[in-house]
């Protein structure tokens, strides 16, 4: 049985930005590779939850608890990280960082993390550390640790801005598979420069 990611998405999540990370999580880096991971969608209750694109996902499992065996949790971005419901993410989250587990998050998600302190002692970046400042208030000092980087990988948190789900899903792998780093390079490389090369 293969360990299992556990992926968040809220109402309103961006299809984009853990499309790449999901995909060689579960199909692998490159073709005849196998996957080493497998995805398990949680959503606040446990109901389906649509995207920006109107893609409907069906959740695996709710937030009442981090599910056993979880090997990393991925907060995907979208419109709802403020929403009462995304609160009932927050044990998760914590419960991940007690067990050293790897937590993720992009674009919205950021903030969410910063707001919730989770971002206070790990260098990280986001959708500018003005937002971070505007989501988390006094709830958020970790200002001298941001980063103005597309990803950054730091104490087990990968954290991305809206427009890096590609060096999202890299600086995850990394994290995840530390043993493959040339493959997760040409894997990178590939998807940000195409077949072809200007």
């Amino acid at each position: 049985m293969k360990p299992e990611i556990t992926i968040v998405v809220l109402n309103d999540f961006a299809d984009w930005e853990a499309a790449f990370l999901t995909t060689a999580l579960r199909g692998g880096l490159y073709p005849g590779d196998e996957g080493r991971f497998e995805g398990r969608y949680m959503t606040p209750d446990g109901r389906a939850v649509e995207s920006l694109g109107g893609m409907r996902v069906q959740a695996d499992c709710d937030a009442s608890a981090l599910p056993d065996g979880c090997a990393g949790v991925v907060l995907v971005g979208g419109l709802s990280w403020q929403s009462p419901e995304a609160e009932l993410i927050v044990p998760i989250v914590g419960e991940a960082r007690r067990r050293n587990i790897p937590v993720g998050g992009i674009c919205n998600a950021t903030l969410f993390l910063a707001a919730h302190g989770f971002l206070d002692s790990v260098r990280h970046t986001g959708n500018t550390v003005e937002a971070m400042r505007q989501w988390g208030g006094d709830r958020y000092r970790g200002e001298a640790l941001y980063e103005e980087r597309q990803a950054v990988c730091d104490g087990g948190v990968v954290t991305a801005n809206g427009s890096a789900h590609l060096e999202f899903t890299r600086e995850y792998l990394r994290l995840l598979l530390p043993a493959q780093h040339e493959q997760i390079e040409g894997w990178y490389m590939f998807y940000k420069n195409g077949f072809y090369k200007r």
